[in-house]
């Protein structure tokens, strides 16, 4: 890598990481300010090999990518040019990337998860006001029980659809890793690769739509 292509992806890295930083931190500031945060606040954000950090503030996980960088820069400027200095910098900047796909996904993502976790929460707060009404009717205690063994298997189910999303966004960020590092010959079939993921990502998110409503109706039409 030249020296003014190391520079050029320095620069544009910093850049992008600057814009991330502060749509995390406004992402984490709203989150502060949702109740259903809590039901999730303890949920891995990514995978451990991709990050060190374990938190549930994006921006947190934006420092430690803007903290490999600076490390990045200093240490390239520091070795000596040779093909070691040529492969160290090729797999750092990839690492860099990948991590920065991930955080911009996280940003992504953030919304319809935490509308999902709503949907939760506000589910279990009216299961927690109708039950004080349970004990008024042997009738009534049937129905709560019957309204949340359906929710549990569609909370149940949506759970499923996120985990699988999250592994879907793992295996797109490893082929795009994949697809930097490979010689151009075999970027077609990565790319293809990348597209069919992108697509089974698509579907799983229409999916977790069509639970999420589903969710809705149950509590509407059963807990009345």
């Amino acid at each position: 890598m030249s020296n003014l292509r190391y520079e050029a992806a320095i620069n544009r890295l910093s850049t992008l990481l600057e814009h991330l930083f502060i749509e995390a931190q406004a992402t984490d500031e709203r989150n502060s300010k949702q109740k259903s945060h809590r039901l999730i606040e303890n949920n891995n954000l990514f995978s451990p090999h991709l990050f060190t950090t374990q938190s549930d503030k994006i921006c947190e996980y934006v420092n430690e990518t803007k903290a490999k960088l600076i490390e990045f820069s200093r240490l390239y400027n520091t070795s000596a040019d040779n093909a070691n200095k040529v492969e160290f910098a090729k797999l750092s900047l990839v690492k860099i990337e990948q991590q920065i796909s991930g955080l911009m996904n996280a940003i992504q993502a953030n919304q319809p998860m935490h509308q999902a976790a709503q949907i939760s929460f506000d589910a279990r707060k009216k299961v927690k006001q109708k039950a004080t009404q349970v004990q008024k009717s042997e009738q009534y205690n049937k129905l709560a029980k019957a309204v949340l063994l359906s929710s549990h298997q569609l909370y149940q189910q949506l759970a499923e659809h996120h985990e699988f999303e999250r592994r879907l966004m793992d295996m797109v960020a490893e082929r795009e890793q994949q697809r930097i590092k490979t010689k151009s010959a075999n970027n077609d079939k990565l790319s293809q690769e990348v597209l069919a993921l992108h697509q089974r990502l698509g579907r799983c998110r229409k999916a977790i739509s069509t639970i999420e409503r589903n969710i809705e109706l149950a509590e509407k039409n059963n807990l009345r």
